[in-house]
């Protein structure tokens, strides 16, 4: 089946097809006919799987031909993250581009001069993180009286964020007559309550288990103590031939202590979490996405919904608390058909979450061993020499410390087969 049979118009194919999309995936084949019968839809898909297009795709067809008021929005997203937001504003733009449709994109740690003034213009489509909504709609800046159409994104995120008192707090803004597109990774008791309670008659869509990691994404992991996570870390990226890579913390103290090690061993790194400023945050993502940064340490802020081709790996600096997070961790790398690996540092502290994770994709994670590897000691001449060595500039593309730098011993890696790196056998 391919997009035309979907019922969406020439314009809007024409900016797929520009895109270089040729079929739909099964959540947007399903969603998006029943969402142009303007019924309800209660979708149930993990991040990868196209879910965006399959809301903002009838949207655009359902809104052409009418006309926004001055503060009065014709329909909502709601995302749980700004970088989510931003994601969901692109999409909107590609595959809208030749409609005259308007957008506002509204999220905290930006100005909100520019936000109130697209606002005052009138704007198609409002696309927005519940706290900046609360705030501009608490000035008077917002009215939602005429709100036609509701999305909800990873609402299962929005309970994990705290956000559902302020998403209940929205919805009961809005007119009761609408239609609302409700989008979920999971499905526990709060959330299948708020979709029985936001929800008429909805048509339920389900695609692809949330607890069935990509099959493309090779998975290990690597027995280490607290301690000595950030020197396993160095050892992982150096054995591995690591384009780019996704490393993923639990605490917002460590995601700052592992970038500064990093930093400190000469890697190309940036970080990413809830409480940096939003214009760093988009800075640092891009500089991810052009190959400027090639290793992003960030919170699980960025596990969800954000689509980087081409990413290597993923290494799991701590084990997530929250065994669901893994799934999509993991799911940052072995996109597209392309290969991926990620790779999880375990602490003894680790176990239970890591039992955890095991339980969830009926799986037990193959173990990768670091052997530290024998070395004869240096003489005083190889000593005074390696002292004289400048430092050498790297013009190659995987990450490598500094040259100059003192490196411990060399280790080698099991389960790499013939293909080992140069540096291994020194």
């Amino acid at each position: 089946m391919g997009f035309d049979n979907l019922g969406l118009s020439e314009k809007t194919l024409k900016a797929i097809e520009d895109l270089g999309f040729k079929e739909p995936t099964p959540i947007q084949a399903a969603a998006i006919p029943v969402a142009l019968m303007t019924r309800d839809v209660l979708g149930l898909a993990q991040t990868g799987t196209g879910k965006t297009a399959s809301f903002t795709l009838p949207m655009i067809e359902m809104l052409v031909g009418g006309r926004a008021k001055a503060r009065m929005p014709r329909s909502l997203i709601l995302t749980p993250t700004r970088e989510l937001a931003a994601q969901v504003a692109e999409n909107f733009d590609q595959f809208g581009k030749y409609h005259k449709l308007t957008k506002t994109l509204l999220t905290g740690g930006t100005s909100m001069h520019e936000q109130i003034r697209q606002l005052e213009q009138g704007v198609d489509v409002l696309i927005a993180t519940p706290g900046r909504l609360l705030d501009l709609f608490g000035r008077g800046n917002i009215i939602l009286a005429d709100i036609k159409i509701l999305v909800i994104d990873e609402a299962d995120r929005m309970l994990d964020m705290g956000f559902i008192p302020d998403l209940e707090k929205i919805v009961s803004l809005l007119p009761p007559l609408r239609q609302t597109l409700f989008f979920s990774a999971t499905m526990p008791g709060p959330i299948k309550k708020l979709a029985d309670d936001y929800l008429s008659n909805p048509k339920m869509i389900k695609v692809a288990a949330t607890s069935k990691p990509a099959e493309n994404v090779d998975q290990f992991v690597v027995k280490t103590t607290a301690r000595d996570k950030k020197k396993t870390l160095n050892d992982l990226i150096q054995h591995e031939k690591v384009e780019n890579a996704f490393i993923f913390c639990n605490r917002k103290r460590d995601i700052d202590g592992v970038e500064q090690s990093l930093k400190k061993l000469g890697y190309n790194v940036g970080s990413i979490h809830g409480d940096i400023d939003q214009k760093y945050r988009t800075k640092t993502l891009d500089a991810f996405k052009k190959d400027e940064i090639s290793l992003l340490v960030c919170s699980d802020v960025v596990a969800r919904g954000i689509d980087v081709s081409g990413v290597s790996h993923v290494f799991n600096f701590d084990v997530p608390m929250n065994a669901e997070d893994y799934v999509h961790r993991i799911g940052r790398t072995g996109r597209a058909g392309h290969k991926g690996r990620a790779i999880t540092l375990v602490a003894p502290s680790d176990k239970k979450f890591l039992d955890n994770v095991e339980k969830l994709i009926k799986k037990t994670i193959e173990e990768m061993q670091l052997k530290p590897e024998k070395s004869a000691p240096k003489t005083k001449t190889e000593k005074s020499s390696s002292k004289s060595e400048k430092p050498q500039k790297d013009t190659k593309k995987t990450p490598k410390p500094k040259s100059g730098k003192k490196q411990s011993a060399s280790n080698d890696v099991t389960g790499f087969g013939e293909d080992v790196p140069a540096f291994f056998k020194a």
